[in-house]
């Protein structure tokens, strides 16, 4: 039987399409379809429910420093109320799960995991760092606020959180309605991801659909948002086989915990990231755009101009953004060069695909 977030009820009173994901019955689109709730997000600002993902809390002593054990990220340097992209490793370099890390404050982490791995997550960190207690919140929903009107709208409901830089966080009151906020999301747009007691989830969701510039919008448009944007999807871009080099995600890695850093190492998989970070690797995520509107699929392998397999993709959508079906595929890394011509065959027709810089549509981030 699928779960249900606490908005359950909402997504069938706009008439969402429900559809399985992760184990829950979420809303891939509403009556306006995916391509309007792309392009609403793209100009004013859209709701998402994210509730299936796991809102994790974390407690006990040097939990920065333990973290670090687990993770490639400098957590001892990471200010309260902020939050940092991690990567839970596996001894192969590849990823775990990734996951937004903020610091509490007090000795305690918030962690925010994919809801496919929640569980899985949370019984590796309790046996790799049992000195530590992770609490899951299955108490508690999870929205996304994104878009470029995103701040006007939490400016004229909240007290706090309109003022907050790219990921920064803050407790917040909607409405006589205690939240949770960081300024952070999945779309490329600037926007916030707001956590609220499960009990008062519906109240708040209304409150901010009844602003003029908030719309629901589903898992449809979030994933053709995140593709323009740029950002992976564990179980695509990321997975235990990926690493985070070949994945583009250099930046992920903390200066100081790097073969030259004052902390390097120490966490599972480093002698493989270390050594992708000098000598480079075999194939690169790269993103895709497609040269007409025919579709292509994950899973379908790329071909340079001789026949031979170069690569193979590992997400597709429409992006309503930039005009075409686009991709993000892993490709050999002599054929990753922005500009490069590749091909797929469907059903026995050539689809053309030429190699674009990553984001496709520029990030929005505040950065205050």
């Amino acid at each position: 039987m699928l779960l249900e977030t606490p908005l359950i009820a909402l997504h069938q009173t706009l008439g969402a399409k429900l559809v399985p994901f992760a184990g829950y019955s979420m809303p891939i689109s509403y009556p306006g379809g995916i391509i309007a709730e792309h392009n609403h997000t793209r100009s004013q600002a859209g709701l998402f429910d994210v509730s299936h993902m796991g809102q994790v809390t974390v407690i006990g002593d040097s939990v920065a420093e333990r973290l670090e054990r687990v993770m490639p990220n400098d957590f001892i340097s990471l200010a309260p109320m902020s939050s940092v992209y991690g990567l839970l490793m596996n001894e192969a370099g590849g990823v775990r799960d990734d996951l937004i890390a903020t610091n509490l404050g007090d000795g305690r982490f918030n962690l925010v995991v994919n809801a496919s791995n929640k569980h899985e997550d949370l019984a590796y960190l309790r046996a790799a760092l049992p000195d530590l207690t992770f609490e899951l919140h299955e108490d508690r929903a999870l929205m996304a606020l994104q878009g470029p009107e995103s701040r006007a709208v939490m400016a004229r409901l909240g007290k706090t959180a309109s003022g907050l830089g790219f990921m920064t966080a803050a407790q917040d009151q909607v409405d006589g309605i205690d939240v949770w906020v960081t300024c952070s999301g999945y779309t490329g747009e600037d926007g916030f991801e707001i956590s609220v007691s499960a009990s008062e989830a519906d109240r708040f969701a209304q409150c901010l659909l009844a602003e003029p510039e908030v719309e629901a919008i589903g898992l449809g448009a979030r994933d053709s948002l995140r593709l323009e944007a740029g950002l992976c999807l564990h179980g695509h871009e990321l997975s235990a086989d990926i690493t985070p080099i070949e994945a583009g995600l250099n930046w992920a890695i903390a200066r100081d915990r790097r073969e030259s850093g004052s902390r390097p190492g120490g966490y599972p998989g480093a002698a493989i990231i270390h050594h992708q970070l000098s000598e480079g690797t075999a194939r690169k995520r790269v993103g895709l755009r497609v040269e007409g509107r025919r579709p292509v699929r994950a899973g379908e392998a790329l071909l340079d101009d001789a026949g031979n397999e170069v690569g193979v993709i590992c997400s597709d959508a429409f992006g309503a953004s930039v005009g075409s079906p686009v991709t993000m595929a892993f490709v050999q890394s002599a054929c990753s060069q922005v500009g490069t011509h590749l091909h797929v065959m469907v059903r026995d027709k050539r689809v053309d695909l030429t190699v674009v810089r990553l984001p496709m549509v520029p990030n929005r981030y505040f950065r205050g």
